[in-house]
Protein backbone atom coordinates (compact mmCIF):
# COMPACT_ATOMS: atom_id res chain seq x y z
CA UNK A 1 0.00 0.00 0.00
CA UNK A 2 1.23 3.58 -0.85
CA UNK A 3 1.51 5.25 2.32
CA UNK A 4 1.76 8.70 1.13
CA UNK A 5 -0.51 10.99 2.69
CA UNK A 6 -1.06 14.98 3.46
CA UNK A 7 -3.30 16.75 6.63
CA UNK A 8 -4.06 20.19 6.83
CA UNK A 9 -5.02 22.24 9.91
CA UNK A 10 -6.56 25.79 9.54
CA UNK A 11 -7.22 26.24 13.12
CA UNK A 12 -9.00 25.47 16.51
CA UNK A 13 -11.55 26.71 18.40
CA UNK A 14 -15.02 27.33 19.69
CA UNK A 15 -17.53 26.17 17.48
CA UNK A 16 -20.02 29.03 16.54
CA UNK A 17 -23.49 27.18 17.43
CA UNK A 18 -25.85 30.38 17.90
CA UNK A 19 -25.51 31.95 14.02
CA UNK A 20 -24.33 29.38 11.88
CA UNK A 21 -24.60 30.39 8.16
CA UNK A 22 -24.38 27.37 6.03
CA UNK A 23 -23.08 28.83 2.75
CA UNK A 24 -19.97 30.16 4.91
CA UNK A 25 -19.22 26.71 6.41
CA UNK A 26 -19.11 25.43 3.17
CA UNK A 27 -16.74 28.00 1.82
CA UNK A 28 -14.22 26.94 4.62
CA UNK A 29 -14.62 23.51 3.58
CA UNK A 30 -14.34 24.08 -0.03
CA UNK A 31 -11.30 26.08 0.82
CA UNK A 32 -9.49 23.04 2.85
CA UNK A 33 -10.41 20.60 -0.33
CA UNK A 34 -9.14 22.59 -2.47
CA UNK A 35 -5.57 23.22 -0.51
CA UNK A 36 -5.39 19.35 -0.06
CA UNK A 37 -6.01 18.28 -3.72
CA UNK A 38 -3.39 20.48 -4.56
CA UNK A 39 -1.08 18.62 -1.74
CA UNK A 40 -2.68 15.20 -3.08
CA UNK A 41 -1.30 16.45 -6.44
CA UNK A 42 2.14 16.91 -5.43
CA UNK A 43 2.30 13.04 -3.67
CA UNK A 44 0.89 11.78 -6.63
CA UNK A 45 2.94 12.64 -9.09
CA UNK A 46 5.74 11.20 -6.57
CA UNK A 47 6.56 14.41 -4.97
CA UNK A 48 7.98 14.67 -1.77
CA UNK A 49 6.83 15.51 1.71
CA UNK A 50 8.52 18.87 1.87
CA UNK A 51 7.39 19.78 -1.00
CA UNK A 52 3.83 18.82 -0.96
CA UNK A 53 3.74 20.70 2.86
CA UNK A 54 5.31 24.21 1.29
CA UNK A 55 2.38 24.29 -1.51
CA UNK A 56 -0.21 23.51 0.83
CA UNK A 57 0.49 25.83 3.64
CA UNK A 58 1.48 28.47 0.85
CA UNK A 59 -2.28 27.84 -0.31
CA UNK A 60 -3.38 28.43 3.21
CA UNK A 61 -1.38 31.30 3.58
CA UNK A 62 -3.34 32.84 -0.01
CA UNK A 63 -6.54 32.39 1.26
CA UNK A 64 -7.89 35.35 3.72
CA UNK A 65 -10.38 32.81 5.89
CA UNK A 66 -7.63 31.56 7.43
CA UNK A 67 -4.99 33.64 9.96
CA UNK A 68 -1.76 33.33 7.66
CA UNK A 69 -0.55 35.98 5.05
CA UNK A 70 -3.65 37.63 3.42
CA UNK A 71 -5.98 37.32 6.27
CA UNK A 72 -3.67 37.72 9.31
CA UNK A 73 -4.31 39.81 12.70
CA UNK A 74 -3.40 43.10 13.67
CA UNK A 75 -1.12 43.62 17.18
CA UNK A 76 -1.99 45.56 19.39
CA UNK A 77 0.04 48.68 17.22
CA UNK A 78 -2.42 47.50 14.31
CA UNK A 79 0.30 45.99 12.44
CA UNK A 80 1.03 42.39 11.08
CA UNK A 81 3.83 40.30 12.13
CA UNK A 82 3.94 36.59 10.86
CA UNK A 83 5.47 33.88 11.68
CA UNK A 84 6.44 30.50 9.82
CA UNK A 85 8.67 27.23 10.32
CA UNK A 86 9.16 24.04 8.11
CA UNK A 87 10.80 21.10 8.65
CA UNK A 88 12.32 17.62 6.91
CA UNK A 89 11.95 14.67 8.92
CA UNK A 90 14.26 13.19 6.25
CA UNK A 91 17.36 15.38 7.06
CA UNK A 92 16.28 16.78 10.39
CA UNK A 93 16.33 20.12 7.84
CA UNK A 94 14.38 22.91 9.76
CA UNK A 95 14.01 26.67 9.01
CA UNK A 96 11.92 29.56 10.25
CA UNK A 97 11.07 33.27 10.10
CA UNK A 98 9.36 35.33 12.96
CA UNK A 99 7.86 39.15 13.23
CA UNK A 100 7.91 39.20 9.11
CA UNK A 101 5.70 42.04 8.20
CA UNK A 102 6.53 42.15 4.06
CA UNK A 103 6.91 38.87 2.79
CA UNK A 104 3.66 37.74 1.09
CA UNK A 105 4.57 33.73 1.67
CA UNK A 106 6.37 33.38 5.26
CA UNK A 107 6.44 29.80 4.67
CA UNK A 108 8.34 29.52 1.54
CA UNK A 109 10.81 32.34 3.46
CA UNK A 110 11.10 29.23 5.62
CA UNK A 111 11.71 26.97 3.29
CA UNK A 112 14.72 29.28 2.10
CA UNK A 113 16.20 29.25 5.11
CA UNK A 114 16.24 25.28 5.48
CA UNK A 115 17.32 25.35 1.81
CA UNK A 116 20.07 27.80 1.65
CA UNK A 117 21.50 28.74 5.06
CA UNK A 118 23.21 27.31 8.00
CA UNK A 119 21.06 28.88 10.12
CA UNK A 120 17.42 27.42 11.45
CA UNK A 121 15.86 30.72 12.34
CA UNK A 122 15.12 34.09 11.03
CA UNK A 123 13.56 37.30 12.61
CA UNK A 124 11.88 40.56 11.39
CA UNK A 125 14.16 42.52 9.06
CA UNK A 126 17.08 39.93 8.92
CA UNK A 127 14.47 37.25 8.17
CA UNK A 128 13.15 39.83 4.87
CA UNK A 129 16.42 40.79 3.65
CA UNK A 130 17.21 36.82 3.45
CA UNK A 131 13.72 36.31 1.78
CA UNK A 132 13.94 38.57 -0.83
CA UNK A 133 17.80 37.81 -1.19
CA UNK A 134 16.46 34.19 -2.50
CA UNK A 135 13.71 36.05 -4.70
CA UNK A 136 10.61 35.89 -2.67
CA UNK A 137 7.81 38.44 -3.09
CA UNK A 138 7.61 41.48 -0.53
CA UNK A 139 4.44 43.52 -0.01
CA UNK A 140 3.07 46.44 1.67
CA UNK A 141 1.54 45.92 5.26
CA UNK A 142 -2.25 46.13 3.12
CA UNK A 143 -1.84 43.00 1.30
CA UNK A 144 -2.73 41.07 4.51
CA UNK A 145 -5.26 43.74 5.54
CA UNK A 146 -9.05 41.78 5.79
CA UNK A 147 -12.25 43.94 7.24
CA UNK A 148 -13.28 40.83 9.28
CA UNK A 149 -9.49 40.95 11.11
CA UNK A 150 -9.75 44.37 11.25
CA UNK A 151 -12.90 44.33 13.20
CA UNK A 152 -11.72 41.62 15.33
CA UNK A 153 -8.99 43.98 16.01
CA UNK A 154 -11.15 46.77 17.43
CA UNK A 155 -13.62 43.71 19.36
CA UNK A 156 -10.26 42.70 21.16
CA UNK A 157 -8.96 45.95 22.08
CA UNK A 158 -12.51 47.12 23.77
CA UNK A 159 -12.36 43.83 25.81
CA UNK A 160 -10.09 45.11 28.36
CA UNK A 161 -7.29 45.25 25.85
CA UNK A 162 -6.84 41.51 26.25
CA UNK A 163 -4.82 39.39 23.44
CA UNK A 164 -7.38 37.12 21.94
CA UNK A 165 -6.37 34.00 20.44
CA UNK A 166 -8.01 33.90 16.67
CA UNK A 167 -10.68 31.71 18.37
CA UNK A 168 -11.88 33.35 21.53
CA UNK A 169 -11.92 36.76 19.12
CA UNK A 170 -13.91 35.14 16.48
CA UNK A 171 -17.22 34.47 19.12
CA UNK A 172 -17.49 37.94 19.37
CA UNK A 173 -17.71 38.41 15.97
CA UNK A 174 -20.25 35.73 15.33
CA UNK A 175 -22.56 37.81 18.18
CA UNK A 176 -22.19 41.02 16.01
CA UNK A 177 -22.88 39.31 12.64
CA UNK A 178 -25.62 36.84 13.40
CA UNK A 179 -26.35 34.82 10.04
CA UNK A 180 -22.66 35.62 9.06
CA UNK A 181 -20.51 33.54 11.09
CA UNK A 182 -17.41 31.30 11.13
CA UNK A 183 -17.77 27.90 11.82
CA UNK A 184 -15.24 28.39 14.16
CA UNK A 185 -15.82 31.66 16.38
CA UNK A 186 -12.82 33.76 15.28
CA UNK A 187 -12.81 35.80 18.96
CA UNK A 188 -11.85 32.17 20.18
CA UNK A 189 -9.99 30.92 17.40
CA UNK A 190 -6.76 29.58 17.34
CA UNK A 191 -5.27 30.86 13.97
CA UNK A 192 -2.82 28.72 12.70
CA UNK A 193 -1.92 26.83 9.37
CA UNK A 194 -0.11 23.83 9.01
CA UNK A 195 0.38 20.93 6.72
CA UNK A 196 1.75 17.32 7.57
CA UNK A 197 2.78 14.58 5.34
CA UNK A 198 4.42 11.43 4.25
CA UNK A 199 5.54 10.36 0.84
CA UNK A 200 5.84 7.58 -1.03
CA UNK A 201 9.32 6.98 0.15
CA UNK A 202 8.14 6.69 3.43
CA UNK A 203 9.59 10.48 4.40
CA UNK A 204 8.04 12.77 6.62
CA UNK A 205 7.58 16.69 6.81
CA UNK A 206 5.66 19.37 8.71
CA UNK A 207 5.22 23.11 7.96
CA UNK A 208 3.33 25.84 10.00
CA UNK A 209 2.70 29.07 9.34
CA UNK A 210 0.32 31.91 11.37
CA UNK A 211 -0.04 35.66 11.95
CA UNK A 212 -0.15 35.44 15.83
CA UNK A 213 -3.04 36.71 18.42
CA UNK A 214 -4.94 39.51 18.06
CA UNK A 215 -4.17 42.30 19.91
CA UNK A 216 -0.71 40.67 20.46
CA UNK A 217 1.90 42.87 21.93
CA UNK A 218 4.15 43.89 19.10
CA UNK A 219 7.12 41.33 19.00
CA UNK A 220 5.38 38.54 20.67
CA UNK A 221 6.74 35.29 18.56
CA UNK A 222 4.27 31.66 19.68
CA UNK A 223 4.93 28.01 19.07
CA UNK A 224 4.87 28.44 15.45
CA UNK A 225 8.40 29.31 14.02
CA UNK A 226 10.02 26.96 17.02
CA UNK A 227 11.23 23.80 16.18
CA UNK A 228 9.75 20.72 18.72
CA UNK A 229 6.41 23.07 19.62
CA UNK A 230 4.76 24.40 17.11
CA UNK A 231 5.77 22.49 14.38
CA UNK A 232 8.80 19.35 14.00
CA UNK A 233 9.35 16.29 11.72
CA UNK A 234 11.76 12.94 12.25
CA UNK A 235 11.53 9.87 10.67
CA UNK A 236 9.26 8.94 13.14
CA UNK A 237 6.48 11.51 12.70
CA UNK A 238 5.66 14.86 11.50
CA UNK A 239 3.29 17.59 14.02
CA UNK A 240 1.95 20.48 12.71
CA UNK A 241 0.54 22.74 15.85
CA UNK A 242 -2.32 24.68 16.55
CA UNK A 243 -3.76 26.33 20.39
CA UNK A 244 -2.39 28.69 22.91
CA UNK A 245 1.30 28.72 21.81
CA UNK A 246 2.74 30.00 24.94
CA UNK A 247 1.53 26.36 26.43
CA UNK A 248 2.79 24.52 23.39
CA UNK A 249 6.47 26.05 23.49
CA UNK A 250 6.30 24.99 27.73
CA UNK A 251 5.35 21.67 26.42
CA UNK A 252 7.59 21.08 23.91
CA UNK A 253 4.48 19.67 22.08
CA UNK A 254 4.96 18.78 18.64
CA UNK A 255 8.54 17.05 19.35
CA UNK A 256 7.04 15.29 22.69
CA UNK A 257 4.58 13.32 19.88
CA UNK A 258 7.27 11.56 17.97
CA UNK A 259 9.59 11.00 21.27
CA UNK A 260 7.00 8.82 23.13
CA UNK A 261 6.59 6.90 19.78
CA UNK A 262 10.56 6.40 19.85
CA UNK A 263 11.35 6.16 23.83
CA UNK A 264 8.23 4.50 24.91
CA UNK A 265 6.97 2.50 21.76
CA UNK A 266 3.73 4.62 21.89
CA UNK A 267 1.29 4.56 18.48
CA UNK A 268 0.99 8.04 16.64
CA UNK A 269 -2.86 8.21 18.19
CA UNK A 270 -2.11 7.56 21.98
CA UNK A 271 1.40 9.67 21.68
CA UNK A 272 -0.76 12.63 20.25
CA UNK A 273 -3.54 11.89 22.01
CA UNK A 274 -1.69 12.16 25.54
CA UNK A 275 -0.13 15.43 24.29
CA UNK A 276 -3.25 16.75 23.45
CA UNK A 277 -5.45 15.76 26.30
CA UNK A 278 -3.44 14.85 29.02
CA UNK A 279 -0.14 17.38 29.42
CA UNK A 280 -1.41 20.45 27.19
CA UNK A 281 -4.65 20.77 29.45
CA UNK A 282 -2.78 20.39 32.46
CA UNK A 283 -1.14 24.01 32.12
CA UNK A 284 -3.70 25.70 30.70
CA UNK A 285 -3.15 24.56 27.12
CA UNK A 286 -5.62 24.38 24.46
CA UNK A 287 -5.79 23.29 20.83
CA UNK A 288 -4.70 20.76 18.53
CA UNK A 289 -2.68 19.57 15.94
CA UNK A 290 -2.28 16.95 12.91
CA UNK A 291 0.36 13.80 12.74
CA UNK A 292 1.24 11.33 10.30
CA UNK A 293 4.05 8.54 10.90
CA UNK A 294 6.12 6.99 7.94
CA UNK A 295 3.54 4.11 8.06
CA UNK A 296 0.67 6.69 6.52
CA UNK A 297 -1.16 7.02 9.59
CA UNK A 298 -3.05 10.57 10.30
CA UNK A 299 -4.07 11.37 13.76
CA UNK A 300 -5.98 14.80 14.11
CA UNK A 301 -7.08 15.57 17.83
CA UNK A 302 -7.72 18.15 19.47
CA UNK A 303 -9.02 19.89 23.14
CA UNK A 304 -11.52 22.14 21.74
CA UNK A 305 -14.91 22.19 20.36
CA UNK A 306 -13.80 21.97 16.38
CA UNK A 307 -10.54 22.48 14.61
CA UNK A 308 -10.44 23.46 10.84
CA UNK A 309 -9.08 19.93 9.62
CA UNK A 310 -8.96 17.48 6.94
CA UNK A 311 -5.98 14.79 5.05
CA UNK A 312 -6.19 12.48 2.14
CA UNK A 313 -4.05 9.68 0.29
CA UNK A 314 -2.08 10.00 -2.80
CA UNK A 315 -5.37 8.69 -4.42
CA UNK A 316 -8.87 8.72 -3.32
CA UNK A 317 -10.98 11.46 -1.73
CA UNK A 318 -10.22 13.96 0.64
CA UNK A 319 -11.97 13.95 4.14
CA UNK A 320 -12.69 17.67 5.58
CA UNK A 321 -14.01 18.23 9.21
CA UNK A 322 -14.61 21.70 11.43
CA UNK A 323 -16.29 20.19 14.39
CA UNK A 324 -15.45 17.91 16.96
Amino acid sequence: MNQAVIAIHGGAGTITRDAMDPAREREYTEALEQVLLAGQRVLASGGTAVDAVTEAVRLLEECPLFNAGKGAVLTHAGTYELDAAIMDGATLGAGGVACVTRLRNPVLAARAVMDHSEHVLFAGEGAEAFAQAHGLELVSRDYYYTQARYEQWERARAVQGMALLDHDAATLAARALAGKADPIDPDSKFGTVGAVACDSFGNLAAATSTGGVTNKQAGRVGDTPLIGAGCYADDVAAISATGTGEMFIRAVAAHDVSAQMRYAGLSLEESARRVVMEKLPAIGGRGGLIAVDRAGNVTLPFNTEGMYRGFARASGPVSVSIYG
